[in-house]
């Protein structure tokens, strides 16, 4: 008995179909399921980060406002500024200094290392730069710089020359002229006029090392 395929080909079809149609039906009745599954927990995710969000740009609002009268007032608000500094431009002059003495330094590094540290007691005279007084009258000290009022002043041997001494109730001076008389801790301070030098006369002063 020979089958006759072309015969069921017709059925074979519709039961194809039909496959098909159960698949879309099936598919159409899980799309509510799903949707009733997941879209609370989603609105609840959705509410919560906008509740955040709005909590967080009422407190900074309310922060910087305040209403009176039915008005909203804002606060001024202070913003840094950076405001650039200008450095200090160095004279002509103090560039020289700065240059002699750091020739200086080179040759006197081991004077350096023997400053003494912390707060000591100097005995402080005054001099001028008159001829009578350091056999010349130019003004050039012992460093070969021209000397200062309320810089120089004239250390013992000991002292490098660009050591700078703070002396209690006078101010910085900085070591840039010896003397024959200038030994120990007595030191030498520059005035213009001997009037001051004499009026100074000679005093312990404390005074100390700031390098």
């Amino acid at each position: 008995m020979t089958t006759n395929y072309q015969e069921f080909a017709p059925l074979a079809r519709f039961m194809m179909r039909g496959e098909q149609l159960m698949r879309i039906i099936s598919l159409f009745v899980a799309l509510p399921i799903l949707w009733a599954t997941f879209m609370p927990q989603y609105k609840a995710l959705a509410s919560e980060v906008t509740i955040a969000d709005e909590t967080k740009i009422n407190f900074e609002i309310q922060e910087h406002m305040s209403i009176a009268d039915g008005i909203i007032h804002l606060a001024q608000l202070d913003i840094p500024m950076m405001v650039p500094v200008d450095e200090p431009v160095k004279s002509e002059e103090e560039l020289k200094r700065e240059k002699v003495l750091a020739v200086w330094k080179t040759k006197q590094l081991s004077k350096w290392e023997n400053l003494p540290k912390g707060q000591f007691t100097i005995n402080a005279s005054a001099y001028t730069a008159a001829a009578d007084e350091c056999g010349w009258n130019t003004g050039i000290t012992a460093s070969g710089l021209q000397v200062k009022e309320n810089r120089t002043i004239a250390c013992p041997p000991e002292y490098p020359f660009g050591a700078k001494i703070k002396i209690e109730g006078y101010g910085l001076f900085v070591c840039e002229d010896r003397g024959g008389a200038i030994k120990k801790n007595h030191v030498d301070i520059y005035m213009k006029t001997k009037q001051e030098a004499f009026a100074f006369g000679r005093r312990n002063l404390l005074a100390e090392i700031t390098i």
